[in-house]
């Protein structure tokens, strides 16, 4: 059996040696794309070009009796390789001679959006606390000011800005949109734009990351502004402020609070942390994963959010409520009365529910399929973790 069994490993390493220049001529195409989109001003994701390409490759690979969804996740993640390839210099949309001003520039995701309008030609410049003695010499000629300041000094912020050139577009990145909407309104005549992008300063493209996009005043002169986070890649998505802030409430005050809720549940029942983590399943350590995730990023920050949402209180209300209703039902051994709240629940998805499902179970593959599983880590020499 050794020798049969060497000669196809030898035809396996071949074969795999073979993907690995696939690949490579892959990628230089892409960066040649990436070049070329650069210089005709086009966008960095194109949907309806990449569900085409899904579509057809999964064809090919049925006919070739290949499993089709094993070839999208293939192209899926070299197509996310290949975002970056090609996201290296971007066309600008809008005056190049125009300064973009970042106020709060030094923060992470001030930095992150300072670095792509830099690679679009723009000139940036960085207004910190320290600089206010400069503010009106910094924002003379300014094409957009960007207030990325922590939520809890952005209205601080936008009131002591000196008066702006009228066309100049005035925006902010918080997570709430329609009080500093408001109050950029209030203290500039010209363009106003509320953002919020759905992303931390982690990401290295722009692709497919989406960004909630606010009116405010003179959409026109905003425009360009919107043209170039969907050339840098970006989704946008144009909502109305006080159904964003709703939104919102949901999408990140509520999750942010129920994971807080649960990591410190988990430091308070002193849960052994690495137990539960070599005996959960792949679904288990993604959302144990997720409340770390949480842990190991700014008090700061998250405690801004969940204090902003002035709509959370009622919800957190009616969320306890929920769980009151529940919890009796455990006590009670009510099985047939928590089944009718499931199967309730389950209706109110409706055919959402199996998509995500799906989706869910693609995640699950790749968690499963990792190099190394999702564990505890030893916090280091000198640290005493009980849990």
């Amino acid at each position: 059996m050794t020798s049969p069994l060497a000669e196809l490993r030898a035809g396996i390493d071949q074969a795999d040696d073979e993907l690995v220049a696939v690949l490579a001529r892959r990628i230089r195409l892409t960066a040649e794309v990436g070049a070329l989109k650069s210089r005709h001003g086009l966008p960095l994701y194109v949907p309806e070009r990449e569900a085409q390409l899904l579509a057809g490759r999964r064809e090919k690979a049925t006919a070739a009796g290949v499993d089709a969804d094993l070839i999208e996740d293939i192209l899926r993640r070299v197509m996310r390789e290949s975002y970056s390839a090609q996201g290296t210099d971007f066309p600008a949309a809008g005056d190049c001679s125009r300064a973009v001003v970042v106020v709060g520039g030094g923060g992470a995701l001030g930095r992150c959006l300072a670095s792509f309008f830099r690679r679009s030609g723009y000139t940036v410049r960085i207004l910190e606390k320290d600089d206010w003695g400069q503010a009106p010499t910094l924002l003379a000629d300014a094409g957009l000011v960007l207030v990325a300041v922590p939520i809890e000094h952005t209205l601080a912020v936008i009131a002591k800005l000196p008066q702006l050139p009228d066309d100049c577009i005035l925006a902010d990145i918080t997570s709430i949109k329609q009080v500093p909407l408001k109050a950029m309104l209030d203290v500039h005549g010209g363009p106003v734009l509320g953002l919020h992008p759905m992303f931390g300063p982690d990401i290295k493209s722009l692709a497919k990351q989406v960004v909630v996009v606010c009116a405010g005043r003179d959409a026109q002169r905003c425009q360009w502004l919107i043209d170039q986070f969907g050339i840098w890649g970006a989704v946008v998505r144009e909502e109305l402020p006080d159904r964003h802030d709703r939104a919102m409430e949901m999408i990140q005050a509520m999750r942010h609070f129920t994971s807080m809720v649960y990591g410190i549940f988990l430091q308070r029942e002193n849960a052994d942390l690495d137990e539960l983590m070599r005996l959960s399943s792949p679904i288990y350590r993604l959302e144990l994963a997720m409340v770390g995730r949480l842990f190991a990023q700014s008090p700061e920050l998250y405690a801004d959010i969940i204090m902003a949402a002035d709509g959370l209180p009622a919800l957190l209300d009616q969320y306890r409520s929920v769980l009151d209703g529940l919890l009796k039902r455990v006590r009670n051994h009510q099985r047939a009365e928590l089944i009718e709240d499931f199967n309730q629940a389950r209706d109110y998805f409706g055919e959402l529910a199996p998509a995500l499902l799906r989706e869910s179970s693609e995640l699950l593959r790749k968690a499963h399929d990792a190099s190394s599983p999702l564990r505890a880590v030893d916090p280091g020499p000198g640290t005493t973790r009980k849990a």
